[in-house]
């Protein structure tokens, strides 16, 4: 198979090449539906290369399709399923091949563009179902994209009696308020710790979920919760940093990772059904966070956009 896919060449540097693609024996071979640029994506783009990872690089891994080929040993999928990916595999392509152990089949009643997105949408429902937030809290997320506006969904439909936001763009806040956060706090205008111990009198907050990734975020979650509180983890840190963690031990904090995707696939494979349910039954709203769609021809720009713009949330590659 001939196909069209996207690497990146170098930091900042994004081409569209021609790729021949052959399927093994325990491989599928998909159409992409549509493609979105993952916040790692967009880090690496901007020069933050994880040390496992080396340039050039086929990128994309967020999508989902529908087979047309599978390999010789595949019993578990056919051609014109429709499937979800959970695998780095170049999905920024007309068509990419992915192992089995990658992929989740499409649930019933979830469209394509959503099930395309199902792995961002899932690991972020996954954190907000499994941050331990529960009826009455305070609950923090602290990082309004993608995924913490899934997240601050979540932990509000679970019965948070107050949803917090925290970021230091003022149209990320905006659209919490009106997917049903309680409080925004501009990070750039105010001192997110001090606007939490206010909101509590003192106490902090019960919950806060980590979605913004950087060493601020993390020393800022830490510092507003209560006693006993809980720290939920979601972003992907790639660079050291250093961290407050006297309270970790004497306030006796929980601190937990929330990662779906760092699981083993038989968990996985478990979970997301779980996961996307609330998504299917409309408890959790996520179109509205899709902010920019590119065709794949026009994925340099899709890039460049998903880097720079502030109004971008999830920046989408169409195939």
């Amino acid at each position: 198979m001939h196909t069209r896919a996207t690497q990146l060449k170098a930091p900042g540097e994004i081409v569209l090449l021609e790729r021949d693609l052959a399927v093994g024996p325990d491989e599928v071979l998909v159409k992409g539906h549509l493609s979105g640029i993952c916040g790692s994506d967009k880090a690496m783009f901007r020069g933050d290369i994880p040390e496992k990872i080396t340039l050039p690089l086929w990128i994309g891994h967020e999508s989902g399709g529908t087979i047309v080929e599978v390999g010789s040993k595949v019993r578990e999928y056919k051609p014109g399923d429709r499937v979800m990916v959970f695998n780095w595999c170049n999905t920024m392509s007309d068509y990419y091949v992915v192992p089995v152990a990658g992929l989740q089949p499409v649930p019933d009643g979830l469209d394509m563009d959503l099930a395309a997105l199902g792995e961002p949408i899932a690991c972020a429902m996954y954190s907000g179902l499994t941050c331990g937030a529960t009826l009455g809290d305070v609950a923090v997320v602290y990082g309004m994209g993608f995924a913490g506006q899934i997240i601050a969904q979540a932990v509000k439909r679970m019965g948070a009696h107050t949803v917090v936001a925290i970021d230091v763009a003022e149209h990320k806040l905006a659209l919490a308020r009106r997917l049903g956060c309680d409080v925004a706090v501009n990070a750039a205008k105010q001192d997110p710790v001090q606007s939490v111990l206010d909101l509590t009198k003192g106490h902090g907050a019960d919950v806060v979920i980590e979605a913004a990734g950087s060493e601020e975020s993390m020393n800022h979650a830490t510092a507003m919760l209560k006693h006993n509180g809980i720290l939920a983890l979601y972003s992907w840190i790639t660079q050291p940093v250093t961290l407050k963690i006297g309270r970790w031990h004497d306030d006796g904090l929980q601190i937990r990772t929330t990662g779906l995707v760092h699981h083993t696939h038989q968990e996985r494979v478990i979970w997301t059904p779980w996961t996307l349910r609330p998504v299917i039954q409309g408890l959790v709203n996520v179109r509205p966070l899709i902010t920019h769609e590119f065709p794949l021809a026009k994925v340099a720009e899709a890039f460049a956009v998903a880097d720079k713009d502030p109004t971008a949330i999830k920046v989408v590659v169409r195939n």
